[in-house]
């Protein structure tokens, strides 16, 4: 016998049975024991957690942080032990960084798992046994009944009234109802009503079914399949710092060689002299503070993240999400509330009510032409609303420290029970009257309450308005119970075709006086007709808004859903995925119809539609991977185990925290605590941010260095002493880089940086839009410096090391409010708006002003005091950085706008 069997769906349950070799009694106990040793246990195969070293481990694979180690051997072979161990300190920092941050990521992780089912219901040698659920094996009969976990992809053998929640794994967002006949091979796995599924759950009903796949042989296994199969890669971000990092070792290294081979060939230096000074030059031009400031840019994204219930796994997916030109978006849960809601109710004759509020907190207004009405006024309205309350078996929970509403039973009837609480009506005022109830039934269609009143007895139905319009024979009025005429047969079944086409679950609400006191089925007939509601699984409040706002940044939002397309399109709509609620043409595919479709077709298709319905994982997957091969950087959300692959796949998952499974969770680099799609848009803005704060912070390094190396040459090329010594090169290092880059890191976004398009997939953090910055800074740094260095060689090599020192340094203090952002004005965002650069900036200047002013400091670097008139006259010649950078950013904003 085989592990599994192939669609079982298009077999009788009887069929199934004999090619698993067993019986509607159940397996042996002793046959189930050899069955578990051959096929093992009914388990998935768990991602091994990555241990603690491995993590630590991690932390040091990559570009920037090699660098630091050659640099830290270069200057312990030197002789430098101080710079040794500052840069031996700032690996260790860095790598405690990342550490710290994905470890706590993880830990939430683990804190926002749940158990998942344990036992099982089976049926061995004929008797019913509740056993470990990991113990089940293929044939075994399951029994099944109201809230049961189902463990095992099983076909029904005998059922009544079963309704199961199957949204983590199809993105059906309503119960679906269950049936024994057989379907064609060809039928969806959401069609396929004579299966359950493992991972899902039993709403209501009883059931037996017989075991078809176990483990990894589970519609769930093979999405954990799939899952292995997709490779990690090197995150967006990773590969960017690794071309950061070389581009500065590029400069660096070419700075010191150059330095030295000018220096020594031509300038006929003493080669320890100029071989100290090149050495110094290198570790100076090597940004040693850079892989910790990195890691800060991505620790205070990551934790202004969390703050808006954000949680991040992937360290650096920080900034991949402000990069991403794509978001694909499961619908149940993620841009809906997962919560049905009664948004309308119908009595034949008038104009329709429409009812305010959300999910299952009870309370709303009716609502007709925008106008407040009172339900106790209409006597029509309140019968409706009697029956949706009395007919019906769920049950709303009040949680009154979280001031919230939990749903226990069938979502249908949890809505028309907020219903009809928000009309003033509550089932635990007539529970007393209940003589008999009948659940729903896929069959009939309809379920019914048998309600004790004062002077007879009332049969109380709601069902299918197609069924319940077909055994009326009577329309409630003001003015009483009258014929059901053929016009408003008509006018019925238009509003029933108007609130399908708009994606409403619709249920009809009806009665009739009865006689007896237990419910006959074949006996619901001639009812009078009371109205209808219409329901639906709404989208969130802020959802529209959010997908507005992708919009407007440049991020496409596509609906990857399991669910039916006249669902989607109609939740597209009021999110704004489709923006034109009257466009022509195709709006939404399923995959039924991508499979018709050649590969460019399919391509066409996917760029030019937003909305794609009952898709499988590999669907999903596959549309995931093409947006890919044209370039997109994509991320994709979703709660579902049928999101994994695509959130594994994509370049950042990003998972739900409360409704999602775990498999969805560790499929994923974010997740969000609130569940909120909105989340994502405060997500991709702080994304944005950390790319620009780590741009402008390289930007920093990079002008710091390249100007430092450009001083030394000119002035040894024009026969000039050398104008720095090693130790004040590291000294000045230490002023203007040593805590400036990390106040950088700091800094927020202003306002405009979800108005722009997303950067390029492959646009490095160094690129050329940054060049006419660095060369405008660097000319007029290096061209002061060299001037005050010849301005004070009149007087003495040591006064002009000072005076150059200082403006090197005022220069590059000037400029870190420059780069506090590339495209406006300091003074448009607050000159002193950022509190950790004001500090930064004020520390660097006492440590400028000790090391110049101080006689034991100025001994040991060989510098001279000046006149605090020069000191003054030295800063404000420094300033002018900070006014070219204005006048460049501002001749930027008016002819390249």
């Amino acid at each position: 016998m085989a592990k599994t069997i192939e669609n079982p769906h298009m077999l009788s349950a009887k069929e199934v049975a004999n090619e698993l070799d067993s019986n509607y009694d159940g397996l042996s106990n002793k046959e189930a024991k050899e069955r578990l040793k051959i096929y093992g246990p009914n388990e998935l195969p768990e991602s091994k957690s990555i241990s603690l070293f491995l993590l630590l481990l991690k932390q040091f694979k990559n570009w920037l942080v090699v660098i630091l180690i050659v640099a830290a051997a270069i200057s312990w072979l030197t002789g430098h032990l101080v710079d040794t161990w500052v840069i031996i300190i700032v690996i260790i920092i860095n790598a405690g960084i990342g550490f710290s941050q994905e470890y706590r990521a993880e830990k939430a992780i683990t804190s926002l798992k749940k158990l998942i089912v344990k036992t099982a219901k089976v049926l061995r040698d004929g008797e019913l046994f509740t056993i470990p659920s990991s113990q089940l094996v293929l044939g075994d009969v399951i029994v099944l009944e109201d809230g049961d976990s189902i463990s095992a992809d099983a076909r029904i053998i005998q059922s009544k009234n079963l309704r199961t929640i199957e949204a983590s794994l199809t993105g059906e967002s309503l119960p679906v109802a269950k049936r024994k006949v057989k379907y064609p091979k060809e039928t969806p796995m959401a069609d396929q009503k004579n299966m359950v599924w493992k991972g899902t759950f039993v709403a209501r009903g009883y059931a037996k079914a017989i075991v078809t796949g176990t483990g990894i042989n589970t519609a769930i296994g093979s999405i954990s399949e799939t899952l292995s199969h997709i490779e990690d890669t090197r995150t967006s971000f990773n590969k960017k710092t690794d071309v950061l990092a070389k581009q500065m070792s590029i400069i660096a290294i070419s700075s010191a060689v150059l330095m030295f081979l000018v220096g020594y060939f031509y300038r006929d230096f003493e080669i320890e002299e100029i071989l100290l000074t090149s050495i110094a030059l290198l570790v100076a031009a090597i940004p040693e503070g850079l892989p910790a400031v990195i890691s800060i840019v991505l620790a205070i994204g990551a934790h202004r993240m969390a703050k808006k219930n954000a949680i991040v796994r992937e360290f650096t997916a920080t900034e991949t999400l402000g990069a991403v030109t794509a978001i694909l978006t499961d619908k149940t849960g993620t841009l809906t509330q997962n919560s049905l809601t009664s948004r309308k109710v119908f009595l034949p004759g008038e104009t329709d009510y429409t009812v305010t509020g959300e999910g299952w907190f009870p309370v709303g207004n009716f609502m007709k032409e925008n106008t407040i009405i009172d339900s106790k006024q209409n006597s029509v309205l309140q019968k409706l609303l009697k029956i949706a309350a009395i007919s019906n078996n769920s049950e709303l929970r009040h949680d009154k420290e979280a001031n919230i509403y939990e749903l226990i039973g069938d979502p249908t009837e949890g809505a028309l029970s907020v219903l009809a609480r928000k009309g003033g009506i509550q089932a635990k005022d007539f529970q007393k009257q209940k003589i008999d109830d009948l659940p729903f039934d896929s069959n009939t269609k309809l379920r019914a309450t048998l309600l004790k009143e004062k002077n007879h007895q009332e049969l109380h139905v709601t069902g299918a308005p197609e069924k319940l319009l077909k055994i009326s024979s009577s329309v409630l009025t003001p003015h009483g119970e009258l014929k059901l005429t053929k016009k408003q047969k008509i006018e019925i079944q238009g509003k029933i075709s108007e609130w399908t086409n708009q994606a409403m679950r619709v249920i009809a609400i009806a009665y009739k006086k009865q006689g007896g006191e237990k419910i006959d089925v074949k006996a619901i007939d001639n009812l009078v007709f009371v109205g209808m509601v219409g329901m639906i699984d709404p989208p969130r409040t802020d959802s529209k808004e959010a997908v507005e706002k992708c919009n407007q940044a440049g991020i496409r939002v596509i609906m990857v859903t399991g669910d039916h397309v006249n669902t989607a399109v109609a939740i597209s709509k009021e999110s704004s995925i489709i923006k034109d609620k009257n466009q022509s043409g195709v709006m939404a595919l399923t995959e039924q119809q991508l499979l018709q479709l050649d590969e460019n077709e399919f391509d066409d298709a996917i760029r030019n539609i937003s909305v794609f319905a009952r898709l499988t994982p590999t669907m999903k997957l596959k549309i995931a991977e093409r947006l890919q091969a044209m370039g997109h950087l994509i991320a994709m959300t979703g709660d579902g185990v049928n999101d994994a692959p695509a959130l594994k796949k994509a370049d950042v998952g990003i998972s739900m925290g409360i409704m999602g499974t775990d498999v969805a969770r560790d499929s994923s680099d974010l997740i969000l605590a609130d569940d909120n799609f909105a989340t994502v848009v405060n997500a991709v803005e702080q994304g944005r941010i950390v790319f620009a704060n780590s741009r402008q912070t390289s930007f920093f390094l990079v002008t710091t260095n390249i100007a430092e190396s450009l001083t030394l040459l000119v002035s040894i090329i024009l026969g000039l002493p050398l104008p720095l010594t090693a130790t004040q090169i590291l000294w000045l290092n230490l002023v203007t880089d040593g805590v400036t880059d990390i106040a950088l890191a700091t800094e927020r976004g202003h306002g405009e940086i979800m108005k722009t398009k997303p950067m390029l997939k492959n646009e490095n953090i160094l690129n050329r839009d940054v060049l006419p910055f660095l060369f405008i800074n660097v000319l007029l740094m290096v061209g002061l410096s060299l001037a005050t260095f010849f301005y004070y060689m009149d007087d003495n090599v040591e006064k002009a090391r000072t005076g150059l020192f200082i403006v090197m340094a005022f220069t590059q203090l000037f400029n870190v409010f420059n780069l506090r952002s590339i495209n406006k004005s300091i003074f448009a965002i607050g000159l002193f708006s950022n509190r950790y650069i004001n500090l930064a900036v004020g520390i660097s200047i006492l440590l400028l002003i000790f090391v110049t002013e101080v006689p034991f400091l100025t001994s040991i670097f060989h510098f001279q005091s000046l006149q605090l008139v020069d000191f003054m006259v030295l800063f404000l010649l420094s300033s002018s950085v900070l006014w070219a950078g204005e006048m460049y950013k501002s001749y930027r904003k008016k002819y390249q706008s």
